[in-house]
């Protein structure tokens, strides 16, 4: 793996992460690519990145890189991510894949074409409780899942003065709290249940109509205090509440908010089942709740002796030595480098599956349903995606 080399598109909060896990799997990060070079290098200088690509012919044409990550803007990752596959790179791509599911599909269909590893960084897997948490489940642990319920809660974006890009439907897309959040959520409970989402009920919500847009570029939850503003409307959704119907006939009801005062980045789940149930948080991240009626319920900590082979398998610190949001980043591209590996022989594939492309291009569809739900205020049902792409890589060991 220390012979894999890396080139980051994108120099904010995320592509920082990406910067960072690479490093703590050992492979090598060659160069960066920003908006700018001016605005590039500062980063490249502060975290010790040898490299800054003028543009993204450049990094493509750059022999020296096997894998390219995608941490800039939405509205990017389609031609990011189609001409990374065409130069014959391996790929990550930060959510959502892309901003329609006609792009999707087809960065779905390249990526399998080419034969090149094509992730989407669905990084919640990779918690080794979420991921012991499937392994129960689709065990048999939980018998016939029943009810489902999970938010996904920040409140980053809570007051009028608040600002991202993502507020922008022409940068971050017609959906923002729950294609930029929520779209986690779908995914962690798609994989934890192994069952797809086929209909939505939603309702979205914009409590700000009006917001204050900075005259100045603002870093993903960076403070724009003091800084000078114009009024602009708003269109994409502050929040939404979701009810959802699953193929194995469980039912689910979700909330989302990037308005929830006190919480930065909460994401939380039940799953009921009929014969026991479990939960989890990741403001609590070290510990799975598992629910009985006629016995007393438990907390079973993060601990890789008492874990599935799975979950221990992303449990990168004895028991008791907590992780977190970064180790799960870690988890997520050690996968898709064990992948590329595996792809020459020299490895075997990794334990956990990461999203693919075609999840990607499933979640897109998800996304239509949901934004055609809430314009028609009734129950939408979700395409399922080609079933010559399977969504979900094979299982290994958890069954």
């Amino acid at each position: 793996m220390s012979d894999l080399r890396a080139a980051v598109v994108g120099t904010g909060f995320i592509g920082r992460v990406h910067v960072e896990a690479i490093r703590r799997l050992g492979a090598q990060v060659v160069g960066l690519l920003g908006s700018a070079p001016g605005r590039a290098q500062p980063v490249a200088d502060e975290l010790g990145v040898p490299r800054v690509y003028r543009d993204l012919a450049e990094l493509l044409g750059d022999d020296a890189v096997d894998v390219v990550h995608i941490a800039s803007p939405n509205h990017a990752h389609f031609d990011q991510a189609k001409q990374a596959l065409l130069a014959g790179k391996h790929v990550v791509c930060e959510k959502p894949l892309a901003m329609s599911s006609a792009e999707t599909a087809e960065l779905a269909g390249l990526a399998r074409a080419s034969g090149r590893v094509a992730a989407v960084n669905y990084n919640a897997r990779f918690y080794p409780q979420v991921t012991e948490a499937r392994s129960r489940v689709l065990r048999g642990d939980l018998g016939d899942l029943r009810l489902i319920t999970g938010s996904y809660r920040q409140d980053w974006l809570a007051e009028s003065t608040d600002w991202n890009w993502r507020i922008e439907s022409e940068a971050g897309g017609p959906l923002r709290s729950v294609a930029d959040i929520g779209s986690h959520l779908l995914d962690t409970l798609s994989f934890v249940t192994g069952a797809r989402v086929t209909h939505v009920m939603a309702d979205l919500m914009t409590f700000l109509p009006v917001r204050q847009r900075p005259t100045g570029p603002v870093e993903t939850f960076a403070s724009t205090s003091g800084a000078p503003t114009e009024p602009v409307e708003i269109r994409t959704d502050d929040a939404a509440a979701l009810l959802v119907r699953f193929e194995n006939g469980a039912r689910g009801a979700l909330v989302i908010s990037q308005v929830s005062m006190g919480h930065k980045n909460s994401v939380e789940f039940e799953i009921a089942g009929s014969s026991s149930a479990l939960a989890w948080s990741s403001e609590s991240a070290e510990q799975l709740w598992l629910g009985h009626r006629h016995e007393p319920n438990q907390l079973l900590a993060r601990d890789p002796s008492l874990l599935s082979p799975a979950a221990a398998s992303v449990a990168f610190l004895p028991g008791g030595h907590n992780e977190g949001f970064a180790s799960s980043f870690k988890g997520l591209h050690r996968a898709v480098y064990e992948s590329v590996v595996a792809q020459s022989g020299a490895g075997t594939a990794p334990q956990v599956p990461f999203a693919s492309f075609d999840d990607g291009h499933q979640d897109a569809l998800i996304m239509d349903a949901i934004l055609a739900s809430a314009h028609s205020g009734s129950w939408t049902a979700v395409e399922a995606a080609s079933p010559s792409a399977p969504s979900r890589p094979a299982e290994s060991d958890n069954r």
